[in-house]
This record gives structure tokens, sequence and C-alpha cells, in this order.
């Protein structure tokens, strides 16, 4: 239950204990002002008391270790550069962050859905709808990456109803961004050590475009997050918590009330690896966010804007510009139309 406003060392996170929302009023009245203080000061959290189990976390990570230890020819066969879609696999050092290359290797999988053309009149973020790809020989990746999705989502859904409803706003009130087919995202992630000039750059410092963010790491150090004063504080392991990050669409729908927060990953010394799994909250591609109606918005401090990089209502078009970004090989096989200009 609660942790009682748990208190932390000053080079780590605080702690959320969400297995307080079925607590008394006490422990849940706790909880909310635990949500607050982290996600207006810090923005980030480990997250405990979340339900998933060891046996769901061991399934998983046996099954993303299994794939990185394939030869490069059969990772390479589920490339994402046979994906209109941006799924499946992309190689060491070709996904890029601020301009850089990044020293990881990973598999972008989503919500199974039909391949999505779109036509004239449609948006083009509908591409980011299609099928994945899946290694042959291994359904175990599969059925475990697809019940991650919807597990996390779960537990997403649930935090999100406890943020709002800590800064004082209505629990459902996006639940309509998210109604249908949200927009649900995993990368299953490697971190192989230095890069062969010594680059440390595993990802480079970002902030998340969507809702929340729920990464499991495994226990290897490499994440950083931005403090105030510009510098970067390593995140020390939990085992069993989530980090959780909010996105830059809840800092934009509070007018900066809720803080989005940069953040990097830099690669493990040597040739020790790192695995890590982001799980992506998104709504729906064509949902449109609209501002947070809650009682302190005229405390908000104004969302933070990077004119290089501006943010749209409309979800879809912040994720495929992200996509577009990130991954230039793919964009100029099967998007060379949308980089004109």
């Amino acid at each position: 239950m609660s942790q009682q406003h748990i208190t932390t060392p000053a080079n780590d996170l605080p702690v959320i204990d969400l297995s307080a929302a079925s607590g008394s009023p006490e422990q849940r009245a706790a909880l909310h002002a635990d949500l607050l203080q982290a996600a207006t000061e810090v923005g980030f959290f480990h997250l405990t008391g979340h339900g998933i189990t060891d046996a769901e976390t061991a399934e998983l990570t046996s099954a993303m270790h299994a794939f990185f230890a394939l030869p490069e020819a059969d990772r390479m066969a589920i490339s994402n550069l046979n994906s209109p879609h941006f799924r499946g696999y992309t190689r060491i050092g070709t996904e890029r962050t601020q301009g850089r290359s990044d020293w990881r290797d990973q598999i972008d999988i989503g919500a199974e859905r039909p391949a999505r053309r779109p036509s004239p009149d449609e948006p083009a973020y509908w591409w980011l709808e299609g099928p994945n790809q899946w290694p042959a020989g291994q359904p175990e990746l599969r059925a475990a990456a697809l019940h991650w999705i919807e597990r996390l989502s779960a537990v997403a859904e649930r935090l999100l109803h406890e943020l709002l409803a800590a800064i004082g706003a209505r629990p459902d009130f996006y639940d309509d961004a998210f109604a249908g087919h949200p927009h649900l995202r995993l990368k299953l992630v490697r971190y192989p050590g230095s890069g062969p000039d010594g680059t440390g750059q595993g990802v480079g410092a970002h902030k998340d475009y969507g809702f929340l963010t729920l990464l499991l790491t495994d226990g290897v150090p490499g994440l950083q997050v931005e403090r105030a004063d510009g510098s970067f504080l390593d995140v020390p392991s939990r085992p069993g918590a989530f980090v959780v990050n909010l996105g830059e669409l809840l800092e934009v729908a509070t007018d900066g009330y809720l803080k989005a927060t940069n953040h990097r990953v830099v690669s493990p010394p040597g040739a020790r690896e790192r695995y890590s799994v982001p799980f992506f909250y998104n709504p729906r591609l064509d949902a449109h966010i609209e501002p947070l109606d809650f009682p302190h918005a005229h405390h908000a401090p104004g969302a933070t804007e990077d004119p290089d990089n501006p943010l749209f209502a409309e979800f879809g078009r912040n994720e495929l510009k992200g996509y577009l970004r990130a991954h230039p090989e793919v964009a100029r096989r099967h998007h060379a139309e949308l980089l004109v200009g």
C-alpha cells in the first residue's frame, strides 16, 4: 500500500506506489501528493505496486535476449527498412537523436494492425499503423511482447487517471483520446557498449512526445535525467520498479504545470551490454489533445518551446515527424515525398 510520502536520496528519483490507488482514502491522498510533487518538480519517478509479475518480466526479457543473440543476418531479416510503418529491427548506429547516431540496436513493436496506406486526402501519419515484423522460429517473442503491451497499457491508464486526479482534473478527461485504437508502442533495446570511435551516445538527450513512458531496465547504469541546472542525474536501478516519465503532450496540455524532462542514455563502458524496454502510452494518432481543465491552471509556468521541434495538438503529426527524423533510411526508402522541404 502507500509508501506514505516516501523520501529518496538527492541522487535518486521519487518512488510512487500505485497499489495505494486501491487503499484507504488516506493512502490515496498520500499517493496523489507524491504524484503531484514528482510530476511537477521532476517529471520522472520509480513506479512500484504496478502488478506486473516477475514471471511476466522474465518471459519478455528471455525472449528479448534470445533475439539479440541471433546472428546479424537473422536479425536483419526483420529490418525496419522493410516496413513503411517503421516496425522491426534497427541495426546499430542507424537511429538518430539530435542529428547524431545512437549506438544501440532495437526492435520497434506496436499493437497489431492491418497495413494502412493513407489516401492522398488522409493525413500521412496513418502510415504508422500496420503489422509488426517477427523473427522466424521465435513465437515466444511475439506472445511476450503483445502481452506486455496489453498489460502495461492497463497500468498506464490507471496511472494517468491517478495523475489527473492528483492535480484536481477529471480522471477520465483524456479517455476519448485513447478510445478505439491508441498508438501503443514498445521498443526492445540493446546498448552494446561504447562505439568503435569511443562515442558515448546510447541515445541522445530528448523528451518523449506522448503521454507516459514506462521503462523496464536491467540494472546496468546509463539512464540519465536532466536537472534544472542543466546537469544530468544518473538514475539508479530499483528492482521490480519501472522508471516513468511524462511526455511533452502532458506538459503542453497543462501549460507546463506537469513536467516533461530531457533524458538520455550514456553507453555502458567497453563491451558491457545494457538492455531496456520502454513502453509508450500514447493516444490515437488522430486524437486532438485539448488543454486540461484543472484548478491550478493559473499557476502553470508555460510549456517549454523548441522552435526546431514544434508540437502539434494532433498527436499523429508529432509521432510521424519523430520517426522521419529518427529513421532517415526508412524515410528515404518509403516516404521520400514527405521529406521534401
